[in-house]
């Protein structure tokens, strides 16, 4: 996976992959944010077609106040490392993860607990969760999902 050690906050010192707000005030659509976003962040030029909804999660009071809506695509083409003209940013530095690394690494409480979990079951097919940070212990909830064949 291509993930961003971010120097900046939300999260700052912490990996998280590559992402950034939608642009509602123009109309822009989430699988134009996830283009707009990766090629942003990474230098990598994709169609709308490469890329594919994995997943829809709602967290409310994320760090006390914060709520967000989030859709997680999955870029469904290999990326050559080329295709990346440089792995520092200003939101910080790319990296590349095996996959079997990722829970080891230092990632905010949901993504580790809730998030990273359901991405590894749910790949090829899709999950949609809520989060509640309102409480400590955070709570979740599954409110679709479904697996490929």
């Amino acid at each position: 996976l291509l993930l961003l050690h971010r120097n900046k906050a939300p999260n700052a010192g912490q990996y998280s992959p590559i992402g950034g707000k939608l642009e509602a005030a123009i109309g822009e659509s989430p699988h134009a944010c996830a283009v707009r976003e990766i090629e942003e962040e990474s230098g990598v030029s994709l169609d709308q077609r490469e890329v594919r909804l994995s997943g829809m999660l709602a967290e409310t009071a994320y760090e006390g106040d914060t709520h967000w809506l989030i859709f997680l695509y999955e870029v469904t083409r290999p990326i050559d490392p080329n295709e990346i003209p440089t792995m520092t940013i200003d939101e910080g530095t790319l990296e590349w993860i095996p996959v079997d690394d990722v829970p080891g690494l230092d990632i905010p409480a949901t993504d580790r607990d809730v998030i990273w979990p359901l991405v590894r079951q749910h790949r090829n097919g899709f999950f949609a969760v809520h989060i509640d940070c309102r409480t400590q212990p955070f709570t979740w909830s599954i409110q679709e999902e479904w697996t490929a064949p």
